[in-house]
């Protein structure tokens, strides 16, 4: 029994590593629900940015407009650029075929992302900072955190262009063990780590936006949980007090 737990516990911990991206260490993203000019800020960015080839399926711009306190004609006006209707689905740009004949597949749609990858939105922060170039790849783009990504990088002009620093791991195989920012992007370092903090918010609230009121119902249930609490000790004393 207990060299099976042991067993249990190294390949919980395996998986944990192979998740996160083969060991790679996870930036802190500092997202935070709470921050609705964030979710904002991040909605906009996702559109102008992500949009182009991604979609959000199970997230339609009324429930957007909804949770994020945003208007019909402020969510038509600066986030849907489709024309699609109020109430239908945040889908791409490119039509499937499109993506098919000049990318050569379609892209993922981003609805669930921060809730498949391990780490969520620190995961996305951590990805949207590490693409560099890399003249062997189809498009000219990879990524440090997860090697061989089949897509440039979307930001780049905000963030730069990053070369890497290769070295070789215990097994004498190439790996990347430094990014260095070779031509500066129309941010500062600092500004662009907001607009990654941003989408990773945004991401997180779109995989899954009960979150909100989740959270916003939660200081209610502890609350009347202490109420309650305090009702049930009140009839026990008062029940006992008869009884002795």
């Amino acid at each position: 029994m207990k060299k099976f737990l042991i067993s249990l516990i190294l390949a919980l911990c395996s998986s944990v590593v192979m998740a996160a991206g083969g060991g790679e260490t996870l930036e802190q993203s500092g997202a935070d629900l709470n921050d609705k000019a964030s979710l904002q800020r991040g909605a906009k960015l996702f559109v102008n940015y992500c949009m182009g080839c991604h979609s959000l399926k199970y997230m339609r711009y009324s429930r957007v407009a909804s949770d994020l306190d945003l208007s019909e004609e402020e969510v038509q006006r600066w986030l849907n650029f489709t024309g699609a209707k109020f109430g239908e689905p945040m889908l791409a740009a490119m039509k499937p075929e499109d993506a098919t004949k000049w990318v050569g597949a379609l892209a993922p749609d981003l609805s669930l992302t921060a809730r498949v990858k391990l780490g969520g939105p620190d995961w996305i922060y951590t990805y949207l900072k590490s693409f560099y170039v890399d003249p062997a790849r189809p498009l000219g783009w990879n990524n440090k955190l997860f090697p061989n990504a089949s897509m440039p990088n979307p930001l780049w002009e905000l963030q730069g262009i990053q070369v890497a620093e290769m070295g070789k791991d215990a097994n004498g195989q190439p790996i990347v063990t430094h990014l260095q920012m070779s031509s500066p992007g129309t941010l500062s370092a600092e500004e662009y780590d907001r607009v990654a903090r941003d989408l990773s918010n945004f991401l997180e609230y779109a995989a899954e936006p009960a979150a909100l009121k989740r959270q916003a119902i939660g200081a209610y249930v502890v609350l009347f949980l202490a109420f309650l609490t305090f009702m049930a000790w009140m009839l026990k004393t008062e029940y006992w007090r008869d009884v002795h």
